[in-house]
């Protein structure tokens, strides 16, 4: 049959022809093989590729101007509708590019059988999901840039208070909470690199490629990404329409960013314990116990610490899903939706529910200074004063151990030991050296790069700050999708 004599295929049966099969699809089997449910979610998505398809399809010649009127503007009374939370696509196809191109048949008649010229859905997938994913790391770089720059404040707020750093969970070495808070922005910020990194490769636009090798309409494909705001258009069909690299970078981007908040929650949750009691956790944030009434729990950053299991699942199916995948498209790849769709909704509520609780925690400054103010903590920066002496530090290294051991011996903290049973140690041992035994003054010593010392942690939290503007630079040249709506109709037919 020809386009003038075709009556306008049934619901179920846009992507069907006679050598497919004249018989419908069994019900269940369509059922259960549409990703429809899953890919509603990328509606507006598939509406902005469709509009700047037809706009291109007239540029080129291929649709008349009136066809092309009629059809953006039904694409983008939908899109409206999609926005509005109004739109309704009836059941009975595979997917949601099909369920468009069904309605616009059903309203349009033949106009809307010619949407699809030039394009395969493994293409329109492709676009759709590499706008979704674009959009969604850039709005996940923008939370990531306010969490950043709420800590660099915070880092400064906490500059003079003094607790002990952790190593194998042990008491190690004296820092200061603004230098424990700048290890948690720098964490984040090495996570922002990864979501920076899948915002750029999903930059890329992918109609045109068709279902594997392109097409033999004159279609130019730089008008389409133009149009989108790509920043290009990808260079090989075959593996175009295959590739969801771009997938398992913004998968892995979000378990990092999760892994990093993890990790944060983690030092909150033990620091608010009555064995830590570094931090006090505020009444807004607490949860308490349904049985035992003293109980003031850190629940939010126990569950963003349990949301990372889900981040890493969504990266893990990807690296299972597209594991020994051939070369170009495959069924397999439409499983891909719940991992893309969950991880940006997933990691920006972490995000903000660690915006929201850190402003309820607060150090207890005396309580972390006591922490330290044994002396044992600072045994390095006492060998550190015997090598600026002149030791070597082996020897200063033994020296100090002897003197740990001697205060052991007596019962009393390292900081209180007098300097004539520590010269029994070593006739290195002066007043100078033992000054470091503060934790205030062992803190202020270590100017080295990344060190504690106030200066350095200045550095560090200007660092922070630097990163916060720069991604909220990067993303001011991300479109929303209610913006390349309006750019798209400003587009003159």
């Amino acid at each position: 049959m020809n386009e003038e004599t075709c009556p306008v295929c049934p619901e179920g049966n846009v992507a069907r022809t006679d050598a497919t099969g004249r018989a419908e699809m069994v019900p269940e089997l369509l059922a259960w093989t549409s990703s429809l449910a899953h890919d509603r979610s990328l509606v507006r998505e598939d509406l902005l590729g469709s509009a700047a398809h037809v706009t291109m399809l007239h540029q080129v010649g291929l649709l008349e101007t009136a066809d092309a009127q009629a059809l953006r503007g039904a694409l983008f009374a939908m899109f409206d509708e999609a926005t509005a939370g109004t739109l309704v696509l009836a059941d009975g196809e595979e997917d949601v590019h099909m369920a468009i191109e069904a309605r616009l048949t059903r309203e349009l008649g033949q106009v809307g059988k010619r949407l699809h010229a030039a394009r395969s859905r493994n293409d329109q997938v492709a676009l759709a999901l590499r706008i979704h994913v674009r959009d969604q790391a850039a709005r996940t770089l923008a939370e990531v840039s306010n969490l950043l720059t709420e800590l660099a404040e915070r880092a400064t707020m906490e500059r003079d208070v003094v607790l002990p750093a952790y190593t194998h969970r042990q008491r190690a070495q004296p820092i200061t909470a603004g230098f424990l808070v700048a290890a948690w922005a720098n964490q984040m910020m090495r996570a922002a690199q990864a979501v920076s990194v899948a915002l750029d490769r999903a930059n890329e636009s992918p109609l045109g490629c068709g279902a594997c090798s392109g097409t033999s309409l004159p279609i130019d494909r730089d008008v389409v990404a133009a149009m989108l705001q790509f920043n290009g258009t990808t260079s090989n069909a075959l593996d175009t329409i295959g590739d969801r690299d771009f997938v398992l970078d913004w998968t892995w981007a979000g378990a990092r960013v999760l892994l990093a908040l993890a990790r944060l929650a983690t030092d909150v949750i033990d620091f608010t314990t009555s064995e830590f009691a570094f931090l006090k956790i505020g009444d807004a944030i607490a949860a308490g116990s349904s049985m035992m009434p003293q109980k003031k729990n850190p629940d939010v950053f126990e569950l963003v610490r349990s949301k990372a299991s889900r981040g890493v699942g969504n990266l893990t199916s990807m690296l299972v899903l597209v594991k020994g995948l051939p070369t170009g498209y495959a069924r397999d790849l439409q499983d891909d939706r719940q991992a893309v769709l969950d991880t940006g909704p997933l990691v920006r509520g972490a995000l903000r529910a660690v915006r929201g609780a850190m402003i309820h925690l607060a150090f207890d400054a005396e309580r972390c200074l006591r922490a330290v103010s044994d002396g044992s903590t600072q045994a390095t920066d006492v060998a550190e004063a015997l090598v600026r002496k002149g030791l070597p530090f082996r020897e200063a290294y033994k020296a100090t151990g002897q003197l740990v051991h001697l205060a052991r011996e007596r019962g009393i903290d390292l900081a209180t030991l007098p300097l004539a049973d520590a010269r029994t140690v070593h006739d290195a041992f002066d007043a100078a050296v033992l000054a470091v035994l503060d934790p205030r003054v062992a803190v202020a010593a270590k100017k080295s790069a990344g060190g504690t010392a106030p200066e350095r942690v200045d550095e560090q939290i200007g660092n922070v700050r630097a990163v916060a503007y720069e991604l909220s630079e990067k993303i001011q040249n991300v479109p929303q999708l209610e913006e390349l709506r309006r750019s798209l109709a400003s587009v003159s037919i």
